[in-house]
């Protein structure tokens, strides 16, 4: 929040900052268990850093790995001099508590080293807060828009309600918005963020799929204030209600820029 306060200094930008945190239990039970699916799907089982994802997103190509093996040495040595090509894969491993990390203490720059101290952060902060208190955090200082934090904000500012009252389409629309609430969101250029709704319900209603891992972003324009205004009325609706599932998992295009 703090750096785009600065952003919007430098900009002259005049909107207002909308942010009202809220207790996970004063939440939709259905906002943890879509950010779990959506963001985490091992966020009870890891203790900030979640290596199965990692090493995939390194290409690591061993099933274990130990210091005294001269072969895993050699396979991690490889890894890592890849890692500049596989930055994309990188930021899609990260986890709900990596993320926290990163939202309150580091800023968004790509450095290696930011995210050697966020995976340090991590683990402190795995060590120090128990999950559901993780969870909260995470929920109450995620970006959902511009100028816009937190779930009970977006409620109100998407579906015109509170975060208590929205429901299981509702949570999956708003989990969705997390990995691009500036270029995709439901009351923006929403393509993306109801594809990646549909695939968060269908995993909420049983189903046994991947939710792929958000990589680079295509480059789109950042939106202006008109663009960011809330969705109202039948619009409103539409982006909340389920979407009929489809066997493709792929995006849709973005539209071209305007």
């Amino acid at each position: 929040m703090a750096m785009r306060a600065r952003q919007a200094r430098a900009t002259h930008d005049t909107l207002t900052r909308r942010y009202r945190p809220v207790p996970l239990d004063s939440a939709s039970v259905w906002l943890a268990r879509a950010a779990v699916v959506g963001e985490d799907d091992a966020f009870y089982r890891h203790h900030g850093i979640d290596w199965r994802s990692l090493r995939e997103a390194l290409g690591y190509r061993r099933s274990s790995f130990s210091w005294g093996s001269s072969r895993d040495r050699d396979e991690l040595r490889r890894a890592l001099g890849r890692t500049a090509d596989r930055r994309g894969r990188m930021r899609g491993a990260s986890t709900i508590t990596q993320q926290l990390a990163k939202n309150l203490y580091l800023s968004p720059s790509r450095n290696p080293l930011r995210k050697l101290k966020e995976a340090v952060l991590a683990y402190r902060i795995e060590w120090a807060l128990p999950k559901e208190r993780i969870l909260e955090l995470y929920l109450n200082v995620a970006e959902f828009g511009p100028n816009l934090w937190g779930v009970d904000a977006a409620s109100e500012r998407y579906f015109g309600r509170p975060a208590a009252r929205i429901s299981m389409e509702q949570a999956a629309l708003l989990v969705a918005t997390l990995p691009h609430p500036l270029t995709s969101n439901p009351g923006y250029r929403p393509g993306r963020t109801l594809w990646r709704q549909r695939l968060i319900l269908r995993r909420l209603r049983g189903e046994t799929l991947v939710i792929p891992n958000e990589e680079v972003e295509s480059p789109v324009p950042e939106p202006s204030a008109r663009d960011s205004n809330s969705l109202s009325g039948k619009d409103s609706a539409a982006a909340s209600a389920p979407k009929a599932d489809t066997a493709a998992v792929e995006p849709p295009p973005d539209p071209p820029p305007p």
